[in-house]
């Protein structure tokens, strides 16, 4: 079984487009910091194929699947907005205790890590880093066949 951890902001939910829309993301002190916006982990949309390819992976026996996300320090909100995020989104008894949050994902022990950035240990991540979003992993699409082939 393949243990593979998939990032959710920038992966699986469109945090750039819930920025934009955002009343308050052009106000100090949220201005640069979008992170710490209030409610923006809340409401954020799926990227598309999103869903779909996850749900496979959860539902492949060849899979071990987490989400792994790291929530802003300063914004405690933000932890219990993406616990309720992937129970909106995701079968509660396929996801349930599958949401680890850290900022050391290079700690953690698995064959892949779907992420769309290299911070918070990211590109240290023991396994094969797929970069999502970049020119070898655009979509989901791609990515999920790359992971059926391996």
């Amino acid at each position: 079984m393949k243990i593979t951890y998939v990032d959710l902001d920038g992966v699986v939910a469109d945090f750039e487009k819930g920025r934009r829309e955002h009343p308050l993301s052009d106000v100090t002190p949220y201005k640069g910091r979008p992170d710490k916006l209030p409610g923006v982990y809340e409401n954020l949309t799926p990227i598309k194929g999103a869903v779909d390819a996850v749900n496979f992976l959860l539902n492949d026996p060849n899979f071990d699947v987490y989400f792994l996300s790291t929530a802003p320090w300063d914004n405690p909100e933000a932890w219990t907005h993406k616990r309720l995020w992937i129970a909106k989104y995701f079968d509660e008894k396929r996801i349930r205790k599958r949401l680890i949050l850290s900022h050391h994902k290079h700690l953690l022990i698995g064959d892949y890590l779907i992420d769309d950035r290299r911070f918070n240990g990211a590109s240290e991540f023991q396994g094969i880093w797929l970069k999502f979003g970049s020119d070898e992993y655009p979509n989901w699409d791609v990515t999920l066949k790359y992971l059926l082939k391996a």
